[in-house]
């Protein structure tokens, strides 16, 4: 990949600029640090600001020529409530908060793109930059467009990236349709009658009932979705107990499910409902599930897929474009935006090699090499969606 100029020109500031958002991790809702640092080279770069939108978001605004045309790209501000172990020079200063998912790296690739693109003014139009609080677990995205994200900054389509350690670094794949999975969570509740463990037929234990749950649980996929649909389920927390010699009056079951459509969401919700009635009369108990449905799948709409891919193509080369990815069960809650608006969400190769730490891993950092590359993507696919001056000028 031959770099741009103007991105070339960026790239120690990016890792510089990189470096102080690691160190200063700020987690859902909370980045207010981190939007300041935001709007601040914004504004710098004569952009046009806004703050406030969920909170702690920040949009800027570069228009150049006479289109109407208008698009926009967003990177995710927040961190994640880890400890870090990367040993590195930046690390985190706020002891329990870590930027382990890059998030760092994604606001500053955005910025070099914004940086680039104010400079070059290759383009007839107006680009969008969304800088999106609270991707993790919070549902920032969703905040934002039920704030108004595309009724104030109207866009014909929006696009998201994010890093992908274990892709090689200099590329990117992408795919149309689902890329990542939607994301559930539900909690069970049992309630038994507490007892001396050395009498437990005078009690109701609601042990065995949390036992044959979380077995009958992993049938859901196995033997109710067709073999071609995918699906997940996980119990991820179980508490219970406080001591050795008592059953204990209640159990609490926690865990999430993963899934690409609707009707394979519906199926698991049905079951894990229809399950914990059963069981629960199974063990003469009662038992309460709730259930909620925290971000849908991600799914890229068919022509700007193509756009990215002319992007991604242009930049690093056809034989350095996965087009055909795995779908990962992970999620993003870019995928409200794309229930908005059409967009296409792509990964960016980032690996060091064997060993790379992957995602939420106290022991990550992004890969400062991905962030010229990133940026380049970036200036790339506005570029190629914003008509040129000279285009603009022979229509009119």
């Amino acid at each position: 990949m031959e770099k741009l100029p103007e991105i070339a020109a960026l790239d120690a500031d990016m890792r510089a600029w990189r470096h102080h958002l690691h160190a200063h991790p700020e987690t859902a809702f909370e980045e207010t640090a981190t939007s300041a640092f935001v709007a601040d080279k914004l504004s710098a770069f004569g952009l046009e600001v806004h703050t406030g939108l969920a909170g702690t978001g920040v949009v800027g605004v570069l228009r150049h020529g006479g289109s109407d045309a208008a698009i926009g790209l967003r990177a995710d501000l927040d961190a994640l409530h880890i400890h870090e172990k990367s040993g590195v020079a930046h690390a985190s200063r706020h002891e329990g908060r870590m930027h382990a998912c890059g998030h760092d790296g994604h606001t500053t690739m955005l910025l070099g793109a914004a940086r680039a693109l104010s400079q070059r003014r290759n383009f007839a139009g107006t680009a969008y930059f969304i800088f999106q609080p609270a991707e993790e677990n919070e549902g920032g995205g969703r905040v934002m467009v039920a704030e108004g994200l595309f009724d104030r900054f109207p866009m014909r389509a929006v696009y998201g990236m994010h890093n992908w350690p274990e892709l090689p670094l200099g590329t990117i794949a992408l795919r149309e349709g689902p890329l990542m999975g939607a994301y559930d969570v539900f909690e069970i509740v049992a309630t038994g009658r507490g007892a001396h463990a050395a009498m437990p037929h005078l009690g109701r234990d609601p042990m065995p009932f949390a036992a044959h749950v979380i077995n009958a649980l992993q049938t859901i996929v196995a033997r109710n979705l067709h073999p071609l649909e995918a699906g997940v389920v996980s119990v991820t927390q179980v508490h219970g107990g406080d001591t050795w010699n008592v059953i204990p009056q209640e159990v609490v079951l926690r865990g999430t499910v993963r899934s690409f459509v609707p009707s394979v969401q519906d199926t698991i919700e049905r079951r894990i409902g229809e399950i914990v009635t059963g069981l629960a009369a199974t063990f003469d108990m009662t038992a309460t599930l709730r259930y909620e449905r925290r971000y849908p799948a991600t799914i890229n709409t068919p022509e700007e897929t193509r756009h990215a891919l002319a992007a991604a193509t242009a930049l690093l080369g056809a034989e350095n474009v996965d087009t055909n990815p795995t779908p990962s069960m992970g999620s993003e809650d870019f995928a409200f935006m794309l229930q908005a608006k059409p967009g296409c969400y792509v990964w960016l190769g980032g690996s060091r090699g064997p060993g790379t730490p992957n995602l939420h891993n106290p022991h990550y950092d992004f890969n400062d090499d991905a962030l010229a590359i990133g940026a380049s993507y970036w200036v790339t696919l506005a570029e190629q969606q914003l008509p040129a001056m000279a285009a603009a000028t022979s229509a009119a």
